[in-house]
């Protein structure tokens, strides 16, 4: 008995609700307005944050260091200095390529030059051996650096070579290890500016709610309503709000990607690979739609949940 009185007591909240949604259509508009903008603004930063990891991902793979041995260099050195860089913490890999391996490399490469290959034929073969390291993490080079500046390791390495991490090369690494710091924390305060403007606009547009009914609720706390049932239909129409505009925002972005797919995947926006990102919204379609709901039903009952307690313990003041 208990629980079909509390089960009718929700029906009735629900219902309430639903109808103070119509009953206040403009406000709701303008809520679910300011909440789908926010909402397909954090769906696009997860998105473009993807993306962004997955190309800096590709452009990570591609990142090693070749470190240029002495033609002096002994065996039992090479495998020891290959040992001691395999054992860093920031060393996924570390392969051995000969002077004839690097020789082979250089006539593919330069297959289609024939003055080059003419010219390193007259000399023999001027190319030294080679370590390619393969980092764990790009952005955290300078410790490899340290470990191969260190004098003993230097002796090994060719001193009119040394290591690929100089130069042009230097800075395009560093430049990618800078982006990729700048666009994480880009898509964060992004996320969580617009996380809180969405809650003041809904706190505040339940607060405009509960001013225009003041008199009606106030009679129903003299006539003995409990809380709940006063708070749980605000609560239920900024629930309602959040669901509509998760459904518009994901919708935008689908219609979006659907609509100009092709024009989109034609154009270019730096760091950001258009082509992915269409792809990556697809396979996860229903797992950002669920997150969509969750954020939109979070950041509205939370706010509403605030702002009818606060008008509550002003009534209950006074």
């Amino acid at each position: 008995m208990a629980n079909m009185k509390r089960l009718n007591t929700f029906r009735r909240i629900c219902r309430t609700g639903m109808l103070n949604f119509v009953r206040n259509a403009w406000l709701a508009i303008a809520a679910i307005a300011i909440m789908t903008v926010t909402l397909t603004i954090i769906l696009f930063s997860i998105v473009a944050n993807a993306t962004f990891a997955n190309t800096i991902a590709q452009i990570n793979d591609k990142i090693d260091i070749s470190v240029y041995l002495n033609d002096s260099i002994t065996e039992k050195q090479r495998k020891d200095l290959t040992e001691r860089l395999k054992k860093l913490p920031n060393v996924r890999d570390v392969s051995y390529v000969s002077k004839n391996d690097a020789l082979k490399k250089y006539r593919a490469d330069n297959a289609n030059k024939q003055s080059l290959l003419q010219a390193i034929s007259e000399t023999g073969n001027p190319l030294p051996a080679s370590l390619s390291i393969d980092p764990v993490d790009p952005t955290k080079i300078d410790a490899i650096k340290t470990f191969l500046d260190n004098p003993e390791n230097k002796a090994l390495q060719d001193p009119q070579a040394g290591t690929s991490y100089s130069g042009e090369r230097k800075v395009a690494i560093d430049n990618i290890s800078h982006a990729t710091r700048i666009l994480q924390r880009v898509g964060i305060a992004a996320v969580l500016l617009f996380a809180v403007i969405s809650v003041l606009i809904i706190f505040n547009t339940i607060q405009m709610a509960i001013f225009n009914r003041r008199d009606e609720l106030t009679i129903m706390r003299l006539l003995g309503a409990t809380t709940w049932y006063i708070r749980g239909p605000f609560v239920v129409e900024s629930v309602m709000h959040g669901v509509i505009s998760a459904l518009l925002s994901i919708g935008f972005i689908h219609a979006v990607f659907v609509t100009a797919s092709s024009a989109l995947q034609a154009s270019s926006l730096g760091l950001l690979d258009i082509g992915y990102s269409s792809t990556y919204f697809k396979g996860h379609f229903w797992q950002l739609l669920a997150m969509q709901l969750l954020i939109g039903v979070v950041i509205s009952a939370v706010s509403s949940t605030i702002a009818t307690r606060r008008y509550l313990k002003f009534k209950t003041s006074k």
